[in-house]
């Protein structure tokens, strides 16, 4: 019986062409594999490597010089530290004597030195000093300096990682939000979250890029947000959802050279492949980083920039912690139902799962 079902289901789900049909009104969703099996998990974990990644705000190196990368470090398969000398630099987070990891936590150091045997490196990643060593041929050489990597910056976001959809990235928040003073916003530790679902990360993602869900899962929200006038805008390697505030809440006073000028807008929440989320509000910005743990779990992490402390906890940016508890009730239940035998795939609101359409095809672009 099973047999004859799942050979039902595939024939009503098949299509020829890419497995996502670029007219949304004929695509069909992402197949349920991509959410529950092992192999897809890690195929799509070997695509993210040549991705970027949000690392830090400048603000946060007045607290610290010597930031491990812990975050992303599953994702591009290194761990990084990004140290603060006399220029930032992002390097290998990896002992060049036996592996072990430079810096385990943020601190405040002139140098870096191993916990295990003690060799020592400089901020710039240059070999120092190694216990022991006298009598060893060849030594140091290059290859004893911590490997560096490129670290891009825009408005005092250090982003680190590979270069797909960089470029594209910085150009659309450059032409969008250049005129934000992001550069002035301030680490505020105490808005830092990390929380761990029983949820594949690409779930996660599918819910944050439609606002369609909003007047059935957060009630709140829906009371701050017009939502006849919330909308999708897609670029590569990417999207951006507009909130606009209804009257009386807090919102944007974009300039007029503002594509958005005239316009109360509540919040601009943008999405970067495969898994950063940069939410803009009022009061600063809200980082989250979505990171695939297996092909069932996800951390989430959120990091606050405070540019207008008199806005917090006002309007669409108001209450995170509920917005986000409210989310992942929603990507939890989910996930046990994408898991259930007798689902695979569904279809696409045109109007309203735009951006994850979109993802899907940036997901399976190489299927």
């Amino acid at each position: 019986m099973w047999r004859q079902f799942f050979d039902a289901r595939s024939a009503r789900a098949g299509m020829s062409g890419p497995l996502i049909h670029p007219d949304i009104t004929k695509a069909h969703t992402l197949p349920s594999r991509f959410y529950t099996e092992k192999e897809s998990f890690h195929n799509l974990l070997d695509d993210m490597r040549d991705c970027w990644y949000f690392a830090a705000h400048s603000s946060q190196f007045t607290e610290h010089n010597v930031i491990p990368l812990i975050d992303i470090e599953g994702m591009l398969g290194e761990a990084l530290i990004l140290t603060n000398s006399d220029k930032i630099r992002c390097l290998s987070n990896v002992c060049t004597h036996r592996g072990m990891l430079v810096a385990t936590e943020p601190s405040n150091s002139n140098t870096l030195q191993c916990k295990y045997h003690g060799r020592t490196f400089g901020m710039d990643g240059c070999m120092k000093n190694m216990p022991e060593f006298q009598d060893v041929e060849g030594f140091p050489s290059a290859s004893d300096d911590l490997p560096r990597f490129p670290v891009a910056e825009w408005k005092g976001l250090q982003l680190v990682g590979g270069d797909r959809y960089l470029k594209e990235a910085i150009a659309e928040l450059e032409s969008r939000l250049g005129w934000l003073d992001i550069d002035s916003y301030n680490h505020d530790k105490s808005r830092f979250r990390s929380y761990e679902i029983e949820a594949n990360w690409a779930l996660y993602v599918d819910n944050y890029l439609e606002g369609f869900h909003i007047p059935f899962v957060h009630g709140d929200l829906h009371g701050v947000l017009d939502s006849n006038e919330y909308r999708t805008e897609l670029f590569e390697g990417g999207v951006l959802q507009i909130g606009i505030a209804r009257d009386g809440e807090p919102h944007f006073e974009p300039p007029e050279n503002s594509a958005e000028y005239g316009e109360n807008v509540a919040a601009y929440y943008y999405w970067f492949y495969p898994g950063l989320m940069l939410n803009f509000y009022p009061w600063g910005l809200s980082v989250n980083q979505v990171i695939p743990l297996s092909v069932d779990k996800t951390r989430i992490v959120y990091h606050g920039y405070v540019g207008n402390p008199e806005l917090l906890g006002k309007g669409a940016g108001g209450d995170l912690d509920k917005v986000e508890m409210e989310d992942q009730e929603i990507v939890e239940a989910t996930q046990r139902g994408v898991s259930s035998k007798s689902y695979d795939r569904g279809r696409y609101s045109p109007e309203m799962e735009r951006g994850v359409h979109h993802f899907h095809r940036i997901m399976t672009h190489n299927q």
